[in-house]
C-alpha cells in the first residue's frame, strides 16, 4: 500500500516524510487553504526529491492550461483534481490525474464511473460545506468499500490519524493512503513524531 502526506509547504517537511518511508507528497495550489504553496517554492523542493519519491499537485477549479504550466515547470507526477472538474477537464491534463471525490453518500460513490478512462486512481474524501478538504472529519468508510466495486484503485483520505488508520486500512484495503491533517501540530506544519508513528502503524500491518 502506498503512503501519500499532503499539505506539504516546505524542504524539511518533504526530507523528513521522506526519512520516515512515505511513497508520494501533496503540494497544494489552491491558494485559499491554509497549506497553500507557491510553484516556486515545489520546484526547488522537487529539485532534491528522490526519483521513486511521487511529486503530486493538488488543484481546485484551476484553469487546464495553468495546471499543466505548473506541472510542466515543477515536474509533478501526478495532478490531483480536488474541486469539480469534469472527465472531460481531465482528460487534458498532461500528467496522470487522481480525481478527488468528496463523500458524504452512496450517491457520490456513483460518481466514480463516468471517470473511468480519464483518471489513473480515485482519492476518497469527506464532504464538507464549503471546503474542498483538509477538514480533518472522516467518513463512513462502508461506503469506501462499496467505491472498490469499480475497476479503478481507491486512495483512501478524510480525517486519518494514528488512532484511526488502523482500522480504516484493515476495513478499506485501498491502495494508497492520503494523510494530510492527521500529521500536523497545525494546518500546514508538519508534526514529524505523528508522521514517524503514523507510518509505524501502517508498516506494522
Amino acid at each position: 500500500m502506498k503512503i501519500k502526506i499532503c499539505g506539504i509547504t516546505k524542504r524539511e517537511d518533504a526530507e523528513n516524510a521522506i526519512f520516515f518511508g512515505v511513497h508520494a507528497l501533496g503540494f497544494i495550489f489552491y491558494s485559499e487553504s491554509s497549506r497553500y504553496v507557491s510553484p516556486e517554492t515545489v520546484q526547488e523542493i522537487n529539485y532534491f526529491l528522490p526519483p521513486f519519491i511521487s511529486s503530486v499537485g493538488v488543484f481546485v477549479n484551476e484553469d487546464a492550461d495553468r495546471v499543466n504550466d505548473i506541472t510542466k515547470s515543477c515536474k509533478l507526477d501526478f495532478v490531483q483534481l480536488h474541486g469539480d472538474e469534469s472527465p472531460e477537464y481531465c482528460m487534458k491534463m498532461d500528467a496522470k490525474v487522481i480525481k478527488a471525490i468528496r463523500v458524504g453518500g452512496l450517491d457520490d460513490i456513483q460518481k466514480i464511473p463516468q471517470f473511468q478512462g480519464s483518471v489513473t486512481s480515485i482519492l476518497l474524501d469527506t464532504k464538507s460545506e464549503g471546503s474542498y478538504g483538509g477538514t480533518g472529519k472522516v467518513f463512513d468508510w462502508g461506503l469506501a468499500l462499496s467505491a472498490k466495486d469499480f475497476d479503478v484503485p481507491i486512495i483512501l483520505s478524510g480525517g486519518l490519524d494514528v488512532d484511526n488508520i488502523k482500522k480504516a486500512v484493515q476495513l478499506v484495503n485501498p491502495y494508497a493512503v492520503d494523510i494530510n491533517s492527521g500529521v500536523e501540530s497545525e494546518p500546514g506544519v508538519k508534526d514529524y513524531n505523528k508522521i514517524q508513528d503514523i507510518i509505524s502503524v501502517l508498516k506494522d500491518l
